[in-house]
């Protein structure tokens, strides 16, 4: 019995490239939350919560995809 390896593809990183943007995106949503006044009436009160949900629902669409390694 002799091992074949299985023929080469090419590798899909789609998966780790979208969950290296959704990295950049919760960094920058948390940048900007330390510019919200106390009250957060201001516009990164507004800003850094949508940043910050978007990053997050940006990693689980990153991590579904998938990668191959």
């Amino acid at each position: 019995m002799v091992y074949q390896q299985p023929p080469n593809k090419a590798k899909k990183k789609t998966g780790l490239y979208i969950i290296g943007g959704a990295l950049a995106v919760l960094a920058l949503g948390f940048f900007v939350l330390t510019k919200v006044n106390a009250d957060a009436s201001n516009l990164p009160g507004a800003i850094a919560p949508i940043l910050i949900i978007g990053g997050y629902i940006t990693m689980a669409v990153g991590i579904l995809i998938g990668w191959d390694e």
